[in-house]
């Protein structure tokens, strides 16, 4: 329950629902794959929260519990929308890649810097890989499964959210938690990964096409999206010799003003490719064993403004 401050005091009513601003945002980022709508489900949710009055939202016990509740029924109905949207979608979809550190700033890149509770908290939850098996689930799975498995809450209280049963959220759950199980390869250290990703791109600059089919598994897969505002390669790329050949191509055609720089994505390595340091495309990568299993091409320019500056 909520206490109302002395004209003039700072709003205890506020301070909740600031502090649970970096939760929403982790919950919604995992759910919809783009910061661009997790902030609209943020905002929406704390909109929702200020159109009751004080004695509705007084009688709110838990207001934590109250912002999880709407925005996991936003984000719901987002996702139900969002199918249909990727269908006319130009080319493969991707969730947005996230940089090592990513705040908000009002929507704006290049603002003033944001309050740390409003930076996404990168953990295995929101690799690329986590991420695109998401993207395989129905959206009621979706929810279940991230509600429970990652943020803990118990069925009961994903249940008021699906608008299911506790039971059938637990199946839901555990549908959505066979899929990730299965997608997963043998996961290397990051350390490792970091090396294999680094050799990746040497053989790349030097355009060492056996060495890049060594770091490659035979059955890789590379997926591009441009969303119709980028050129890239219009449908995935089969099988590690293709992809090698693939690369060596865009390293022919790479201006001499572009540099290919190792960083984070989603928490994991990664390459960023920059022109006139501007970031231009973000590559992904799956790692098993000591190979590159999936690599995912970000272009579309929508999905890079956390990666630019103002």
């Amino acid at each position: 329950m909520t206490t109302r401050s002395e004209p003039g005091q700072p709003d205890p009513g506020l301070s909740a629902i600031m502090s649970e601003r970096r939760r929403l945002l982790d919950l919604a980022y995992r759910l919809l794959g783009s910061t661009a709508e997790a902030e609209d489900v943020v905002q929406e949710t704390c909109a929702r929260w200020y159109a009751m009055s004080e004695r509705q939202q007084d009688a709110i016990e838990s207001p934590g519990a109250w912002l999880t509740r709407v925005a996991g029924r936003i984000c719901l109905d987002v996702l139900g929308s969002a199918r249909a949207r990727r269908e006319r979608y130009v080319g493969e979809w991707i969730p947005e890649p996230l940089p090592e550190s990513t705040e908000w700033n009002g929507g704006r890149p290049g603002g003033a810097a944001a309050d740390p509770a409003d930076r996404i908290t990168l953990d295995e939850s929101v690799s690329m890989a986590f991420l695109v098996v998401l993207e395989s689930m129905t959206p009621a799975e979706r929810v279940a499964f991230i509600l429970h498995d990652v943020f803990c809450h118990p069925f009961a209280e994903v249940a008021e959210i699906v608008g299911r049963t506790p039971e059938a959220c637990r199946q839901l759950a555990s549908s959505a938690r066979r899929r990730v199980r299965d997608s997963r390869g043998r996961a290397r250290p990051t350390t490792r990964q970091a090396a294999i990703v680094r050799d990746f791109k040497r053989a790349w600059e030097a355009k060492d096409i056996d060495a890049l089919i060594g770091l490659l598994d035979p059955g890789a897969t590379a997926v591009a999206d441009g969303g119709g505002l980028a050129a890239t390669f219009p449908a995935p790329i089969e099988g590690g010799e293709q992809i090698a050949r693939a690369w060596v191509e865009l390293a022919d055609r790479r201006s001499a003003d572009m540099t290919v720089v190792e960083c984070k994505v989603n928490g994991r390595p990664g390459l960023v490719a920059q022109q006139d340091g501007v970031t231009v495309t973000v590559f992904a990568f799956e790692v098993a064993g000591d190979r590159i299993e999936r690599i995912w091409v970000v272009r579309n320019p929508q999905k890079l403004r956390r990666w630019t500056t103002g």
